[in-house]
């Protein structure tokens, strides 16, 4: 999706299917995947990174600052041209993450951030990941956290997620699929985020999609100091820890293949 250059947002970005850089109207959707992205670094530092389901290719330029190569998968053609033009220090792959296209035992880490949610075969993805990775290789993966992300429902309020997880359920699938959990984690709004939070009623989230939501694109500009505060978020803005995982945004697992 190309950024809109309008300075507004359209319900798709807000949905959380996909975020970009430099497009304020979506900064605190790209802040909160970025900051996953930051705390996974260290884990990164190894020779052959595969991200599964890169998107537009920011986090895995990021993870390219430490890794020696990382391969860029996604299955949308237009995001591994995007890829290959504007990032050149990856390796874009098109391909299908149910087949990933490399050998067995190849990839030292696979990073799947904001992806998992979105497949049919989750339990069919993970075995992947299984097979490609070197024994001690490390899976890293976010999600949103069901509890959170959709309240009260067994189905998805975001029509672009199939499945999404509580901590129990991607520990589970992780365990099923004969990784080893080695850490699993919460993202939290942090200290400024939550003062935006009470600035706006409660959560800044649902400001965002007030906006979006009860309008037609285009149709509706940003009220000027919310656009202001959102634009203003950074990484810093959000915590993670291992504390009161139920209450995260988003959950971070880092898993071992044995």
């Amino acid at each position: 999706m190309s950024p809109n250059t309008t300075g507004q947002e359209v319900t798709l970005h807000l949905s959380g299917e996909r975020t970009v850089p430099d497009v304020p109207a979506e900064n605190y959707w790209f802040r909160r995947h970025e900051a996953a992205y930051e705390y996974l670094l260290p884990y990164c530092a190894r020779p052959v990174v595969l991200e599964a389901g890169c998107g537009e290719g920011y986090g895995a330029h990021r993870i390219a600052e430490v890794a020696d190569q990382v391969l860029a998968l996604d299955y949308d053609e237009p995001s591994t041209t995007h890829i290959a033009v504007n990032y050149p220090a990856l390796t874009p792959v098109r391909g299908n993450l149910g087949f990933l296209p490399v050998r067995a035992h190849s990839v030292d880490v696979v990073a799947n951030l904001q992806v998992i949610e979105h497949l049919w075969d989750q339990a069919g993805f993970l075995a992947e990941c299984f097979r490609v990775l070197r024994p001690g290789g490390r899976l890293l993966v976010s999600t949103p956290n069901r509890i959170t992300f959709s309240p009260g429902r067994d189905t998805p309020l975001n029509p672009y997620h199939t499945r999404e997880l509580a901590p129990a359920e991607l520990a589970g699938l992780l365990t099923e699929a004969g990784f080893q959990t080695e850490r699993l984690l919460g993202l939290h709004h942090g200290a400024a985020v939550r003062r935006l939070d009470e600035r706006y009623g409660g959560s800044v989230i649902q400001a965002q999609l007030d906006v979006v939501l009860d309008h037609l694109p285009g149709q509706a500009p940003w009220p000027p100091e919310l656009l202001a505060d959102v634009a203003a978020i950074d990484t810093a803005g959000f915590d993670i820890h291992d504390r009161e995982l139920e209450a995260s945004l988003d959950l971070i697992a880092v898993a071992v293949r044995p």
